[in-house]
């Protein structure tokens, strides 16, 4: 399979990366963060993007189809007959998350740069890239004779929204997605950029806004304070309900769930590889440090583990507008990410309990919820699938490969496991140290997105005959 690179190489640097560069360009945010998307237009825009990179490129014997019912984001699949027995399914997703804060001079969300080997801007590295990948994958087994199954890839544009639309359209679409016996998604992470990367578990999500309102309007802080109480310090209060402020741990038992042998022991490896680098590649302040000093017990924090961020918050003025006013309100939006094994409608009615009951001062307490994104384990790995993953990554990247948990969420791969709960799964992807999806600074590291599609081809190749 070694003769597969040379291909996918150039087809990557003279097909893909310039595609890579316009669709950064355009800030098709997912409609979570924005509300008006389809007047926007930029979704649409990114759909005949890919369109019609896709009708270029596409062999003759390609279905491709476009869906778009009313008031949905769009949903794209290409159906790639295959010339043995077997179903392929390759997932990703071409909506963004929004701009954030901090970018380095000369950086931007929708302005792509490239330096040296890495691509920066919103959306390239999650996971924009996929659709051009896995196309460039099916391509190369065209391109050397290389039998393969039915492959269907599909691509959807509200992801990063927690998925809201797509089990309508499995639903709609159930007789050409068929009954894959392989999932193949391009929208996790790595270890680092130096060998292939199998992710083995995904923390499942709830999003929510939480919003303390304790007085109709402000009023003078020399005033009130002393007699109304903070609406911060309400909120405060109620996030103590849910962890431990000083060490971070989820308060609650129910929040937590046995983590499998397996997994422990895939940590302990990961960590033997990593090493410092593990904890070294975060973007740290001088002298500051994390939470624990075990790296083993860092990373099961991150992929076993409830925990607890905010991520934004309303009713607090910027500080050179803020006068000495008692707030009337406060409204702090959060995230808190869920064991893999843990159900998130469960976790959302145990959240909406601890939250709503006994409210402090009988302040008025509301929930807002998102759609809420339940977790994923693997399951294990079929003696075909384990010898095709560890030759791919020997042949591209002359090293083996590693299982690692992944700290964040894709809530289609809990919807597939349960809908075919006798499929392999593949959950691979791109962002590696310092690809920073989500924040500022995110780039995809070109040569090892080539590597990756290089991989992926080759365990395609060996799908059983």
């Amino acid at each position: 399979m070694t003769e597969i690179n040379p291909f996918i190489h150039q087809f990557w640097q003279e097909e893909i990366v310039p595609q890579l560069v316009e669709y950064i360009k355009i800030p098709n945010k997912s409609p979570a963060f924005d509300s008006n998307w389809k007047q926007n237009g930029h979704m649409e825009e990114v759909l005949n993007l890919a369109m019609n990179w896709v009708n270029f490129h596409a062999e003759e014997d390609w279905n491709i189809h476009s869906f778009q019912s009313e008031n949905r984001t769009p949903l794209i699949l290409l159906e790639i007959p295959g010339n043995t027995p077997g179903d392929i399914l390759m997932y990703g997703h071409l909506d963004k998350q929004p701009e954030m804060t901090g970018w380095k001079k000369g950086l931007g969300p929708w302005t792509p740069i490239l330096d040296g080997d890495k691509l920066y801007g919103r959306g390239g590295a999650d996971d924009g890239y996929a659709i051009f990948a896995s196309v460039c994958s099916l391509k190369a087994l065209k391109k050397l004779n290389i039998p393969h199954p039915r492959t269907v890839i599909l691509i959807e544009f509200c992801e990063e929204s927690g998925s809201p639309d797509l089990p309508f359209y499995v639903k709609e679409q159930k007789q050409l997605i068929g009954s894959p016996d392989l999932v193949i998604c391009l929208d996790s992470g790595a270890g680092n950029y130096e060998q292939f990367w199998l992710t083995t578990s995904l923390r499942g999500l709830i999003g929510c806004t939480l919003r303390v309102d304790i007085l109709n309007e402000g009023i003078h802080s020399g005033g009130g304070s002393g007699i109304v109480p903070s609406s911060f310090r309400i909120a405060r209060q109620l996030l103590s309900r849910i962890e431990d402020e000083n060490t971070g741990m989820t308060k609650l038992d129910s929040f937590s769930v046995d983590i499998p042998q397996e997994r422990l022991t895939q940590a302990k490896e990961t960590i033997s590889v990593l090493g410092d680098e593990f904890v070294d590649a975060f973007p740290w302040v001088k002298d500051s440090y994390p939470v624990l000093q075990d790296p083993v017990e860092l990373l099961l924090n991150n992929t076993w583990r409830s925990m607890l961020s905010v991520t934004g918050a309303d009713g607090l003025p910027s500080i050179e507008d803020s006068g000495n006013v008692l707030r009337p309100y406060t409204a702090l939006k959060l995230s808190l990410r869920l064991p893999p094994t843990l159900k998130a409608e469960k976790a959302q009615l145990l959240l909406e309990n601890l939250l709503l009951s006994d409210s402090p001062y009988g302040a008025k307490v509301s929930l807002k919820f998102e759609e809420p994104a339940s977790g994923w384990n693997a399951p294990p790995l079929q003696p075909w699938l384990e010898n095709a993953v560890q030759t791919a990554s020997k042949i591209v990247y002359g090293k083996n490969a590693l299982c690692m948990g992944e700290g964040g969420t894709i809530p289609f791969m809990a919807m597939l496991g349960e809908a075919f709960p006798e499929a392999q799964f593949v959950i691979t992807g791109v962002l590696g140290p310092q690809s920073n999806a989500h924040g500022p600074n995110e780039f995809i590291h070109i040569p090892y997105a080539e590597r990756l599609t290089a991989s992926i081809t080759s365990i395609i190749s060996e799908f059983p005959k």
